[in-house]
């Protein structure tokens, strides 16, 4: 062996090795691989190279993949890519700012195909770096999230939840950002604690606390609390209001909506332009009076404030008020929460406009269901009560957005009349729906959605009357585990559990395993403002992937962040030098010319004993999903037990004259270091493999399905 491990050298080889043998897929497995191990990887967004994150995700996946593989499950892991709707809109929104360009002035087709170049060169590179990273998954099944088939299952699940009463198109109030003109979901918005100048306004014989003065010009009602005894007088009565427009008739209405103690307990209504002030003027059938636009300035309701921006507009009738004497006082540092887009932190405008809903109440309730009935299990525990606690507070679903990049909603108008379907109607005049889903309505489906590939035989789902082609449906679904980000535990989790058990019937894994975030050497996020990131394939090319995984393996608890350096990356290709030089030594020193019976001292059986020991207490780690624990009493055995202790103890044993003790002695270093290379493979597999290759006494085969 040489002298060294060159893992610039040995890692491609090995990988290519691997990708040769055909075993990344389960239907090329040795026949003693049968029952099916499933993980389906969280599609990376294709619009820009892998991160800390995803280096993260792919060690821990594959590390499990590995395992089960080695004891004999037939193991499926299914890459794919995310096309990342608006993410990618965003990022692409900045590739044109810096060309100078605006996406609003290219011609949808032509937006769209710039868009698909983008984000298939970088899958191209995001498949690569994942290669790079020792990923075993099954390239033969790669899929995309605008795939033919994909499309195809999106759409029957649209058009099925619309037959089955859970779509609806309605004038609601939602989350708009006016920067990148498109709705949020509730999930993706960005509170933010913020001070801004409290305006006390004189409405009639009442005062009202207001953070947004420029919004009363669609003011539809003022409310009370219905327990708050200071204006139960007024309740039911109108008032006469003197406004910057002129007088108008006011009703006073109560509603349990409204705080007593926020300002003076009175609040006026503007169901256009503010969440709770729309749920009040539902209740109480009130006009919905739009005075600003999708492009953040006030319209021309407003009488001379038309076509000013919300910021101005807001000055500009604060001073005006104060004029007239409409204005009591202002506290100027009123601490609130206020919404802003979670990508560009642009406070978000609340508008009315029509959108496409799911009604989440029965999909909830089955969610809720199967998580009670501990059909799928969280790790750590912990998140199962984070889950069940925010599933409480579901509101409907809003899956309409005003971007090009996207699957297109399956909906067609032509004047008053909506037709749901793939295709157009018969007639003229029809047009479809220029809008395109919310990503986590397609990604929300993807445990089962990759697994409909046109093979197999047919099997029919009761509950959705649709036909499906599926021979991997039916040997991988259910998965087995969900590996992903605590961080989108809302966002995409919740979404696969509810849309899996609608559409098949059945939860869509057994298992969420939840990891946390990557922070550096001092527990920071990592930003490139801070200048702490680190690139994985930067570092992996310096001291090696196996060192890189293991660094993101010790010390990672599910559910918690964890943090890495160089420094401990560098520490860990220290150990995989120690790996190769221990095994170096053994194999070195292995006399193939000795045919000796082995006769075994105390101590040999006592190492043998504690060897398996410590691959029991491994295995049951890796069982458990106790990664972390795995990998410390593997790294501890290997470097202070195996290479100090046993290896120092059998140096003199491997030269001395008693051929029958030396067999012994060369026997226990094999054997532990066969066992060792088995047990560390999972988390580094291209040392261990390379190894494996070289070992006198063992058939060469592949370590990859050696059995476990």
């Amino acid at each position: 062996m040489e002298s060294r491990f060159d893992h610039k050298a040995i890692e491609s080889k090995i990988y290519r090795r691997w990708e040769k043998s055909g075993f990344f897929n389960p239907d090329k497995l040795p026949r003693t691989h049968k029952k099916p191990f499933t993980i389906i990887m969280p599609p990376p967004n294709a619009n820009g190279a892998l991160h800390i994150g995803h280096a993260l995700f792919v060690t821990l996946q594959d590390l499990m993949i590995r395992f089960q593989r080695m004891r004999g499950r037939k193991t499926l892991w299914l890459p794919g890519a995310d096309h990342a709707g608006f993410e990618t809109q965003v990022v692409f929104d900045k590739k044109l700012e810096k060309e100078k360009r605006n996406r609003f002035q290219i011609p949808r087709d032509k937006l769209w195909q710039e868009m698909w170049e983008f984000t298939q060169a970088n899958r191209k590179i995001m498949e690569n770096q994942l290669r790079e990273l020792g990923a075993s998954c099954d390239w033969s099944r790669n899929t995309f999230t605008l795939d033919p088939e994909i499309i195809k299952t999106t759409h029957e699940t649209f058009i099925q939840m619309h037959k089955d009463g859970l779509l609806y198109r309605g004038e609601r109030i939602v989350n708009w950002c006016v920067k990148h003109q498109t709705t949020l979901s509730d999930l993706e918005v960005k509170y933010v604690e913020r001070e801004d100048p409290l305006y006390y306004i004189k409405y009639g014989p009442l005062t009202l606390a207001t953070v947004r003065p420029e919004t009363k010009f669609g003011d539809t009602a003022i409310a009370v609390s219905p327990k708050d005894k200071r204006y139960k007088k007024y309740i039911g009565k109108e008032i006469e209001v003197e406004t910057l427009l002129g007088k108008v008739k006011m009703k006073i209405i109560a509603d349990d909506a409204v705080d007593p103690k926020f300002g003076t307990g009175v609040i006026k209504v503007t169901p256009a332009h503010d969440p709770t002030d729309f749920e009040i003027g539902q209740r109480h059938k009130l006009e919905v009076r739009e005075v600003i636009g999708k492009d953040g300035r006030l319209n021309e309701k407003t009488g001379p404030y038309a076509g000013l921006k919300i910021g101005e507009a807001r000055q500009k009738v604060a001073e005006d008020m104060k004029k007239r004497g409409l204005l009591v006082k202002v506290d100027p540092y009123y601490k609130h929460s206020v919404a802003a887009c979670y990508k560009c932190g642009t406070t978000l405008e609340p508008l009315v406009m029509p959108q496409w809903f799911v009604r989440m109440t029965s999909l909830r309730d089955m969610a809720v269901k199967a998580v009670k009935s501990k059909k799928i299990t969280f790790i750590p525990k912990r998140m199962e009560k984070v889950f069940l606690h925010w599933m409480k507070n579901l509101r409907d679903w809003n899956i309409s957005r005003q971007i090009v990049w996207g699957i297109k909603i399956p909906a067609w108008y032509r004047g008053d009349e909506i037709y749901v379907g793939a295709e157009a109607p018969k007639g003229t005049g029809w047009r479809q729906d220029p809008d395109v889903l919310d990503t986590w309505f397609s990604s929300g489906q993807w445990p089962y959605a990759t697994l409909l590939v046109p093979r197999g035989s047919k099997i029919k789902n009761q509950k959705s009357k649709i036909s499906w082609s599926a021979k991997d449906y039916k040997t991988f679904y259910p998965t087995d585990v969900m590996e992903t980000g605590a961080d989108i535990l809302f966002f995409w989790v919740a979404r696969m559990i509810m849309l899996g058990l609608y559409r098949t019937g059945k939860i869509p894994f057994r298992t969420v395993y939840l990891h946390g975030i990557v922070r550096d050497k001092d527990w920071q996020k990592m930003s490139k403002s801070k200048g702490n990131v680190i690139d994985p394939l930067g570092v992996a090319e310096i001291y090696g992937t196996d060192a890189l995984r293991m660094a993101l393996t010790v010390g990672n608890m599910p559910g918690s962040d964890t943090a890495i350096s160089e420094d401990k990356i560098r520490g860990y290709r220290n150990f995989t030098t120690k790996v190769w030089n221990a095994s170096r030594f053994v194999i070195s020193s292995y006399d193939k010319k000795l045919k000796a019976k082995p006769k075994y001292t105390k101590a040999d059986r006592a190492h043998l004993k504690k060897l398996q020991e410590t691959k029991k207490q491994v295995t049951n780690d890796l069982e458990k999903f106790r990664f972390h624990h795995a990998a410390e009493t593997l790294y501890h055995y290997f470097w202070h037990t195996f290479a100090d202790k046993i290896i120092e103890a059998n140096k003199s044993r491997l030269r001395g004259d008693d051929l029958a003790d030396r067999a012994a002695a060369q026997a226990v270093l094999l054997e532990i270091l066969g066992e060792n290379l088995k047990m560390l493979h999972p988390f580094m597999p291209y040392v261990t493999e390379e190894v494996w290759a070289r070992l006198p006494h063992k058939p060469r085969g592949m370590l990859m399905i050696e059995k476990w």
